[in-house]
């Protein structure tokens, strides 16, 4: 699903809800649609990274802008070393963003992984999950040992990676900012 399909989705979905929330009857939106949402409801999505050099920083920042762009959408950024178990259970859906270091993810993304894993255990079944890389290289190291992890997390992955190779483009922020509506749009809605 491309990102145009599911804001132009979204878009659809909160004017019927508008619609809805103002009938008389007083049946709610989940009720008349199948698909569960509140008025007050908000999805969170989690924006783990680790930066040094600042660019897998500037990533972050622009997939936080592009899942804030989602109404109903609330967005936690944090840097793997203050980013605890409790903000990945909270979570709706999560976003991890690396430097690629010596073709692997960087240990401060390993430490996060390292800490949450076994009391997030049976928590985080499914919970959907991208991922955005600054790589020196091609990315596909880091990207690997990331995919790994979140296999043993049971996380789903539910768009493909943005790897920045090298300078930190306009088109790569671009699709930070699309991989972070994506991910935003489709847990506010729970579709994914």
């Amino acid at each position: 699903m491309t990102i145009v399909s599911l804001l132009s989705i979204i878009a659809k979905k909160q004017a019927e809800n508008s619609l809805c929330h103002s009938r008389a009857s007083g049946f709610h939106w989940m009720q008349t649609t199948g698909i569960h949402s509140g008025e007050n409801e908000m999805a969170t999505i989690l924006i783990v990274y680790h930066s040094q050099t600042g660019k897998t920083q500037k990533m972050a920042e622009t997939v936080a802008e592009g899942a804030k762009s989602i109404e109903g959408v609330e967005v936690v950024l944090k840097k793997a070393a203050d980013a605890t178990l409790e903000d990945l259970l909270a979570a709706d859906g999560l976003a991890i963003g690396t430097p690629e270091n010596f073709g692997y993810m960087s240990g401060m993304i390993k430490d996060f992984f390292d800490r949450t894993y076994v009391g997030a255990q049976e928590k985080v079944f499914r919970k959907p999950f991208v991922v955005f890389i600054s790589a020196g290289n091609d990315g596909t190291g880091a990207l690997r040992s990331i995919e790994r992890i979140a296999l043993g997390y049971k996380f789903k992955t539910v768009y493909s990676p943005v790897i920045a190779k090298g300078a930190i483009t306009e088109e790569i922020l671009n699709q930070c900012h699309e991989l972070g509506a994506t991910i935003a749009g489709g847990c506010q809605m729970h579709i994914y």
